[in-house]
């Protein structure tokens, strides 16, 4: 509210010319006049932030309607989307049902699988216990034998298999050799492929080019030892070299080199005796399994 102060000022005026006001009125005038200077200020100041405020309560009020603009449009589209979703109920049980139908084969599925794989976790166990068993324990430092989707994999050191730096039988692996015939005769209707490996060092003899040579040498060695010493079938053998190309060890280090240097005799069944093996593996709490027709029963 604004107040004005001119009629005030004319009739100070109008007295003190006309009728002689004394100082001490006049002082009391001029101290009303400071004061009503002062309140008018205070009005002012009053208004304008008054001013101010209604402003910003406008805007507020503005983002407010935009809310609620806002969430009416989302209240609508949500009323459409449960209104579609009730017209089509019906359509959505049939999706359901056939998805759990496609989870429960999904599941029969997965528990074939583990099922087939337990079969043949415990086939493999008991082949391997049963090729390790007449190993003896300084033997085994030097024979290492895998079972791995039914084919077995006997890894023969060449410090225990041959002289050194020839590939010449050792007299010291004659035992050893004629555990491992006995295994292969006893499954006399599976593959046998003997497979040399060395490291990747020259050769030096000058009757041998390379490791290709070596590896397939002393393969050609065990093969010749298990028909001419142990009376495996010849047609069952097969002798190969890989050289130095397939290492299980970093060459860089001599016990890697050590480990690349070995001969595998891989034992393997033809497909049919596989799926044999497999459907007469043990249950999980059988320790038996009868192979009648593709080798001995092991026990």
């Amino acid at each position: 509210m604004k107040i004005s102060i001119v009629p005030i000022l004319m009739l100070v005026a109008l007295v003190s010319t006309s009728c002689g006001v004394s100082k001490k009125v006049h002082q009391a005038l001029q101290a009303n006049y400071d004061e009503l200077q002062v309140r008018n200020r205070e009005l002012a100041k009053r208004f304008q932030d008054s001013q101010q405020e209604l402003a910003s309560s406008k805007t507020r009020v503005s983002s407010l309607e935009e809310q609620i603009a806002s969430e009416k449009s989302t209240v609508a589209s949500l009323q459409a989307a449960l209104d579609k979703c009730l017209t089509s109920t019906s359509e959505g049980n049939v999706n359901v049902s056939k998805l759990v139908d496609e989870i429960n084969a999904s599941n029969k599925y997965i528990q074939h699988l583990v099922n087939t794989k337990n079969k043949s976790d415990s086939l493999n166990m008991v082949l391997t216990n049963n090729l390790t068993r007449s190993l003896s324990r300084e033997e085994m430092q030097d024979v290492d034998v895998q079972v791995l989707k039914g084919v077995v994999y006997i890894s023969l050191s060449d410090n225990m298999l041959y002289k050194s730096g020839s590939y010449e039988i050792s007299e010291q692996a004659g035992e050893t050799l004629s555990k491992i015939a006995k295994i292969i005769t006893d499954y006399k209707n599976y593959e046998v492929l003997i497979e040399g490996n060395t490291d990747n060092d020259p050769i030096k003899q000058t009757n041998i080019r390379n490791n290709w040579d070596l590896s397939a040498l002393r393969a050609s060695s065990v093969v010749q030892a298990l028909q001419n010493n142990y009376g495996v079938d010849p047609k069952r053998l097969t002798a190969g070299g890989r050289g130095e190309y397939n290492p299980v060890a970093d060459n860089s280090t001599p016990d890697g080199k050590a480990k690349n240097r070995r001969t595998q005799i891989i034992i393997t069944p033809k497909l049919d005796q596989f799926m044999e093996l497999i459907d007469k593996a043990p249950d999980s709490d059988s320790t038996a399994i009868d192979t009648t027709g593709t080798g001995p029963s092991l026990r």
